[in-house]
């Protein structure tokens, strides 16, 4: 990473706000940073392998779950984000955005998702809402803490990689969230480093494309009955147009509307209909000719309609770019938050209570390595297998176990 990113004088470069650190803000993050490549679940776990005999004791050395709470608490979020925007602009130049299916533009996926729920622990930070659930066999109704996050994530190259994050502040909503996070990231990437972005029918507002727009973006947003006059419009229009259809694609039946009004913007938008139909195998329970219960699979014709609208000048290109644009959308909830969860720990709430600030510093440190360590394991793993049998969980385990016999070369 020193080579390409020159990561390890970007990261001492950091601000601290401690007056006299025992230990370097440097050690700190390379802890943190390293914990959550080899995917530690919890800051208290990374206090047992800095210690002797742990994974990190050679590369790190000793350090408490405090001292990394204390540190974090002290560093600059704003400064951490700043940092992954500098990793992104040299993904970007060494060309690890380039995509066929996309045309050579730069697709970003924009969603939200809850972390760290709970009904005791919380911090200045917090969303709170009340929650009615059963405590000792009586429903009670208590205040339950929580978080949200909004992602901007690049889902048109070879693999999803996160652009950016922003925590969603009481009293405001997702879109406006999401907003504010689009803003701060052309403020430090600039206007022409996304092309198009793609997005749930939650965003399909007037003023958010209004917005988006105006940050020189175009737009490809799904279309549900949060807007029931241009759905209504669209399906009058659609209604008059023949399907489309693809050889190579038999399973998808396509409409294409290039002008429909939408009356909420006042203006008329791209919409583009797609019907899909793929078989599928599910479970079922069967009886045999003795009358005897078993288990068998029977295959199933699956339907789905989706409806999408764009502000997409198509020109020369055939519409079922703006559905291939639209599928890619499903890239941030399948791919990025399913495997941030389950195997990067985006919702355990470490240094959580009472640590606000430090809490928001360490989920940009570990969206950080997630995105890194996704890069290494793409461009400098897979790519040299023709069929690599080495998951993306395993890698780390391998980075867990090369940190246990580092040692130093004596020669």
């Amino acid at each position: 990473m020193d080579k390409v990113f020159d990561f390890s004088s970007q990261v001492e470069a950091l601000p601290d706000g401690r007056l006299y650190p025992y230990h370097s803000s440097k050690k700190i993050f390379d802890a943190v940073f390293l914990g959550a490549a080899c995917q530690f679940r919890s800051v208290h776990r990374l206090e047992t392998e800095c210690q002797p005999g742990g994974v990190l004791s050679k590369r790190i050395g000793p350090l408490s779950e405090d001292a990394i709470g204390y540190a974090l608490e002290r560093y600059d979020s704003q400064a951490v984000f700043q940092l992954g925007c500098a990793m992104a602009r040299q993904l970007k130049r060494n060309g690890v955005f380039r995509s066929e299916w996309s045309r050579d533009l730069v697709v970003a996926a924009v969603d939200g998702i809850e972390i760290c729920s709970s009904f005791v622990r919380f911090c200045d930070d917090c969303m709170e809402r009340k929650v009615t659930h059963l405590v000792e066999g009586e429903l009670r109704e208590e205040i339950q803490y929580y978080h949200r996050l909004c992602a901007v994530t690049v889902v048109s190259s070879a693999f999803p990689i996160p652009l950016g994050l922003r925590f969603q502040k009481p009293g405001e909503n997702e879109v406006a969230c999401s907003l504010d996070l689009l803003r701060e990231l052309t403020e430090q990437l600039g206007r022409r480093f996304l092309d198009v972005l793609v997005a749930d029918a939650l965003y399909l507002q007037a003023s958010f494309a209004k917005e988006i727009e105006g940050l020189g973006l175009d737009w490809v947003i799904n279309l549900k009955e949060n807007q029931p006059e241009l759905l209504t419009e669209s399906e009058r229009v659609i209604s008059a147009v023949a399907a489309e259809k693809k050889d190579d694609r038999p399973e998808l039946q396509l409409w294409h509307a290039p002008e429909v009004y939408w009356p909420a913007g006042d203006r008329t938008v791209r919409v583009v209909k797609t019907v899909r139909q793929q078989p599928v195998k599910r479970w079922c329970v069967q009886r045999d000719e003795q009358g005897e219960k078993c288990a068998a699979k029977e295959t199933v014709l699956e339907s789905s309609t989706n409806f999408y609208a764009s502000n997409l000048e198509l020109g020369s290109v055939p519409p079922v770019f703006i559905h291939q644009l639209g599928r890619s959308r499903w890239i941030i909830d399948t791919e990025v938050f399913q495997t941030m969860t389950t195997e990067a720990h985006l919702k355990r709430p470490s240094v959580h209570q009472g640590c606000a600030k430090a809490f928001i510093v360490l989920t940009r440190i570990r969206v950080l390595a997630y995105t890194l360590t996704l890069v290494f394991f793409f461009r400098q793993v897979r790519s040299h297998f023709r069929k690599c049998s080495l998951g993306f969980c395993d890698l780390a385990q391998k980075l867990a176990y090369w940190f246990v016999v580092l040692q130093t070369d004596s020669s």
